[in-house]
């Protein structure tokens, strides 16, 4: 399989996987390759704002890699995937089951998950592509499906301030302590161990809380 293959094809499957979990009322297909699209075009403020935040990193270590996992890695990537969902979302007439929400945001997540792991895997080879196949594409499928719930809660049940905030805050949150606790076994060899072991616990915990959060909108 080609590299392009290796980096596009978890997409697709998690798109497929997505979609098909949507019982009731499918969303229409131009809606979706909008929503992918948009998270595909996402990708060019984030680099942007990414890279102005890591030149700014004052800190060494695992600090510095604290930093970079949450402020630039996961409040960048979360809020710009966030107002991009919101953007083409929010106010749409398809927009009318909870459910929609997890779909949408999936979508707008793997349209950004595409882009970036292409990158990544023409610069790092076959088994960087492998390794993200695994881990860092199904995370981002991850992070979406709790930013939709939280996004469906805001749009059709209440609070919607809270929810809305939630929305950016928990996915934030969990990719935040996903890349730091890759990053800090990178530069820490005392932590790496602990480390790792953190992230097989942590991952097993995300795919629990996705399938928690699907199930839970699934009936509505």
């Amino acid at each position: 399989m080609s590299l392009i293959g290796i980096a596009i094809l978890p997409v697709i499957i998690l798109l497929i996987y997505i979609y098909r979990k949507d019982k009731f009322q499918k969303e229409p297909f131009p809606l979706l390759l909008a929503a992918l699209g948009m998270g595909m075009l996402s990708v060019l403020p984030v680099v942007f704002v990414e890279r102005f935040l890591s030149d700014l990193n004052p800190y060494d270590g695992v600090n510095g890699a604290l930093y970079t996992a949450f402020v630039v890695a996961g409040c960048v990537e979360e809020g710009f995937k966030l107002l991009f969902l919101y953007w083409l979302i929010w106010r749409n007439r398809h927009f009318d089951e909870y459910f929609d929400g997890i779909v949408y945001a999936v979508f707008v997540s793997m349209g950004f998950a595409l882009v970036e792991n292409i990158m990544y895997v023409y610069t790092g080879g076959l088994g960087t592509g492998i390794m993200r196949a695994l881990l860092s594409v199904p995370a981002h499928f991850l992070f979406a499906v709790v930013m939709g719930y939280f996004f469906a809660l805001a749009k059709f049940y209440r609070n919607r301030g809270l929810n809305m905030v939630l929305a950016f805050l928990v996915p934030m949150l969990l990719h935040g302590i996903f890349d730091a606790l890759l990053m800090v076994a990178e530069v820490s060899e005392t932590m790496q161990g602990v480390c790792l072991i953190g992230f097989v616990v942590f991952d097993i915990y995300l795919w629990k809380l996705g399938k928690k959060r699907m199930r839970q909108l699934e009936g509505y």
